[in-house]
């Protein structure tokens, strides 16, 4: 039986792509799921394991880069429709090496829009959605929000990035009347992170009583969204939303770092049966990071008045769960911390993560 929809979906063995795809796979048993991978220190089919073999899902190994292969997909699949999240996404590695993020974030999504302009001549049906972040819209004070209407500010390589692939998927929707919808989200927490970012990388340290490295005065708030959540309003966008829209999905959940890593070391006292407070001893403040924003909020209003998403998940939920799943799944931490990692590691914290 032929299917109903063939779907790329890009970077979808990272950490919100491989919830995604796991959504739509088993949501969806009449679309054909492409996963297209590089498969670089983020992205692990370790995060796919439980559905790889799914008659509905297809893993491709590549780059977005490479417009070859990219064109050749177009042409052996015909997708309907593209949900693009590959990218490069840490600010620390856009401050160490920029043009990695200028190749990935804009070079590939200028490749993977060429292909759907080039594929899709009927544009009825077709979609392009692109991913975002809400650090394009750079730093709020200590009041507001973020809304579809703010303007982009970045302070960062990696936003920067981010918000030049933002222009230029608009561009190709004004320009050449190409179907495409965009989405800039909130921080991301939830199972198969990678250990470099806030909430794995602490959870890791709690449990080997190393130090954990706090920037600054630990004061810089953000918005933490449940990776679920996030995977359920995109499913939804990519369906109902309208067609050259932006939408903001954030957690109404607001976080300065110093409380968030002071709640998570509470919960891991106690799921580790350590004495209370003991975890927050390891606490470390380190020198900020250059351009370092201080607050993100994000006003996710449009996306419930006109889609009816909310969030379903808050922080004191979430971060429990979060830390259960990496104390439980060690396993699949050792097999993702190897090789280019320990190397990042060492050089960010200045020794190895070791067990």
């Amino acid at each position: 039986m032929p299917f109903e929809k063939t779907l790329l979906i890009t970077g979808g063995a990272g950490f919100i792509g491989s919830h995604l795809v796991r959504l739509l796979i088993d949501k969806y048993p009449n679309y054909h799921i492409v996963n297209l991978d590089k498969l670089t220190y983020a992205g692990n089919l370790e995060n796919l394991r439980d559905i790889e073999n799914r008659p509905n899902y297809t893993f491709v190994k590549g780059d977005i880069t490479d417009a070859e292969q990219i064109q050749g997909l177009f042409g052996q699949y015909g997708f309907d429709g593209v949900i693009h999240l590959a990218a490069e996404s840490h600010v620390d590695r856009s401050i160490a090496n920029p043009m990695s993020f200028i190749e990935t974030n804009i070079v590939g999504t200028v490749v993977l829009l060429n292909a759907a302009r080039f594929h899709w001549k009927q544009a009825e049906g077709k979609l392009f959605y692109h991913i975002s972040t809400d650090e394009v819209y750079g730093s709020l004070g200590d009041t507001g929000f973020f809304t579809e209407k703010t303007a982009y500010d970045p302070r960062s390589p990696y936003s920067a990035s981010k918000a030049s692939s933002d222009h230029l998927v608009r561009a190709y929707y004004h320009t050449y009347g190409l179907p495409v919808v965009v989405s800039n989200c909130s921080n991301n927490y939830g199972p198969y992170q990678f250990p470099e970012k806030l909430l794995p990388l602490m959870i890791n340290n709690i449990r080997d009583n190393k130090p954990l490295p706090v920037y600054g005065d630990g004061l810089y708030t953000r918005d933490w969204l449940w990776v679920e959540d996030h995977a359920a309003a995109i499913d939804l966008i990519f369906h109902k939303g309208r067609v050259g829209e932006t939408y903001n999905i954030g957690g109404n959940n607001e976080w300065k770092n110093i409380s968030l890593v002071h709640a998570l070391c509470d919960i891991m006292d106690e799921l580790l049966e350590r004495p209370a407070g003991s975890s927050r001893q390891l606490i470390t403040f380190v020198k900020d990071r250059p351009g370092h924003d201080r607050r993100y909020a994000i006003d996710a209003s449009k996306l419930k008045h006109e889609l009816g998403w909310e969030p379903s998940v808050q922080a004191a939920e979430g971060l429990r769960r979060t830390a259960q799943w990496y104390l439980d799944n060690t396993a699949w931490l050792e097999r993702v911390t190897s090789g280019a990692y320990q190397q990042y590691y060492a050089e960010m914290y200045g020794e190895a993560p070791g067990r």
